[in-house]
């Protein structure tokens, strides 16, 4: 199970509306349940976001680095790595 620290969360927190249409979390605590419960993962650099979504089943061929980070299931954090959220 990942480990979701402060900084994921509030990057969760004040972007869920890209993936989301209605908010599914509102505070710390709902934020870490929620990306338990869904199963999402944190990963290191932009490499490892193409071989998770890559994984998963997910046609990303052609797309570029800027591309996948704006992909909706895709949350850049501030410190070069990725949260990945299946919605």
């Amino acid at each position: 199970m990942n480990e979701f620290d402060e900084e994921c969360l509030n990057v969760f927190l004040e972007n869920q509306s890209q993936l989301f249409e209605e908010a599914v979390a509102e505070t710390l605590e709902d934020a870490e349940a929620f990306l338990e419960d869904c199963m999402a993962v944190v990963v290191e650099n932009m490499d490892e976001v193409k071989e998770f979504l890559e994984e998963e089943g997910m046609d990303i061929q052609g797309m570029s680095d800027e591309e996948l980070e704006e992909a909706a299931e895709v949350f850049p954090i501030p410190d070069g790595r990725y949260l990945i959220v299946e919605g």
